[in-house]
């Protein structure tokens, strides 16, 4: 269960006042925002949602077509640009599911992913997709260890699968693999090429999550120079080393048009960049466009979806959903927050349908939050009874953890035994 009141001895309990005058309190302007730039996209960037693309190589994936079609037609609810879904070359079923999602008439655009051949991309024409991912390695380690095939060889499949991808009136995206350890020489000059071919979109993949924040503005900055200001530029970032939000961010920063996510991140090993933890960072830098976009009280709906689909739990630290995302417990923290959210918040949690809760019933509780509880139960105590209140709940939590009934029934007993005198 993930920010949602609980009365079953889960030591939180949701703050019904948002703040002490009962509504939120308007954020101020970020004071540390980064400067303007022409060629930064993070006010209208797109997302390629990958959940059935890239979700599907998570280790517990296993979707059948209806947990697809349920997923996709969430996902596009939602407002993502567009879907990418497994290779129809994969798997008779692959193929199927690829024909019947894209019957849907969904709102999203549909994709699929395939290797740079053309029997690959035949296939997927055949199956209605409005566009092509088209992908190869360009590192050392893939051009030696897994196709094995050099760049002259790689720059001539592209453009031939370019032209016949384009010739079907399709969307084509073509995507190094291993971006970050392909020889940076090679690399542009594959661009290029692909780009004079009329490709509408290029793709970088930080394929082993090697790459840091620096690395990535760098690279994307000089691809933005090198090819023609009409084709877009996609990014796909592994989360192996924890960089997958911050480099699919700095990567809008230097002129990057697309992100690929994943529902809670899933994907091969640690997963990509998350639908949720990348709509938190982008919510920050563009509240509006954000707001204007996405559906963003369907989040939770859609994780707990797919949690259940591939059999985890969603994480108690996960981006905005979690357990604990807006769970304040320390006292100054407390008083803080009941005044006006913004002061340890920069999220708003009615933004994504979320509720923040004043964690009360602990050795470091403040007597503001127990002040709150006090008042969402309606008894009336002074200022001076609250506090000899808290003090009587820490010297109980000093000695076992408490349930949110045990507080409960200590403030209840308290206002009683005032009653009395």
């Amino acid at each position: 269960m993930c920010n949602e009141p609980s009365t079953n001895g889960q030591n939180g309990v949701a703050n019904g006042v948002s703040n002490g005058n009962g509504a939120d309190k308007k954020p101020r302007s970020v004071p540390y925002k980064a400067i303007g730039d022409y060629l930064s996209n993070t006010g209208r960037f797109k997302i390629i949602e990958s959940t059935l693309r890239e979700g599907e190589q998570f280790a517990s994936a296993f979707f059948d077509t209806a947990t697809k079609v349920k997923i996709a037609t969430a996902l596009s609810d939602f407002g993502v640009d567009y879907i990418e879904l497994t290779s129809p070359a994969a798997s008779p079923q692959s193929k199927a599911d690829c024909e019947t999602i894209c019957k849907l008439g969904l709102k999203a655009k549909i994709l699929t992913h395939v290797r740079c051949t053309m029997e690959d991309a035949r296939l997927a024409v055949e199956t209605g997709v409005d566009g092509v991912d088209v992908v190869i390695g360009t590192s050392s380690f893939l051009r030696e260890f897994s196709h094995g095939k050099d760049m002259a060889y790689i720059t001539k499949s592209a453009i031939e699968v370019i032209e016949f991808v384009k010739s079907k009136g399709l969307e084509i995206r073509f995507s190094s693999e291993d971006s970050f350890r392909s020889d940076f020489v090679d690399l542009l000059a594959l661009y290029k090429a692909v780009d004079e071919a009329g490709v509408d979109r290029v793709g970088i993949a930080d394929t082993v999550g090697c790459a840091s924040p620096r690395t990535v503005y760098e690279l994307i900055r000089t691809l933005r120079g090198v090819i023609s200001q009409k084709t877009d530029i996609e990014t796909h970032f592994h989360n192996d080393t924890g960089c997958a939000i911050a480099n699919a961010f700095v990567a809008l920063e230097a002129g990057a048009t697309h992100v690929d996510t994943s529902v809670l991140g899933i994907g091969e090993r640690n997963g990509i960049t998350p639908l949720g933890g990348f709509l938190a960072r982008m919510i920050v830098e563009d509240r509006d466009y954000v707001l204007s976009k996405y559906k963003l009280q369907k989040l939770k709906e859609i994780e707990d979806m797919v949690a259940e689909a591939v059999e985890v739990n969603v994480p108690f630290n996960n981006y905005v959903t979690g357990f604990c995302s807006f769970t304040h417990k320390a006292g100054i923290h407390a008083k803080a927050i009941l005044n006006n959210p913004s002061t340890y918040e920069i999220l708003n949690p009615a933004d994504f349908g979320m509720t923040r809760y004043v964690h009360f019933a602990s050795r470091i509780t403040g007597w503001n939050a127990i002040k709150s509880r006090v008042e969402q139960l309606g008894l009336k105590m002074t200022d001076e009874q609250v506090k000899a209140l808290t003090a009587k709940i820490k010297e109980l939590a000093d000695i076992r953890p408490l349930a949110i009934d045990d507080t409960d029934a200590i403030i209840r007993s308290f206002h009683l035994d005032l009653a009395d005198k």
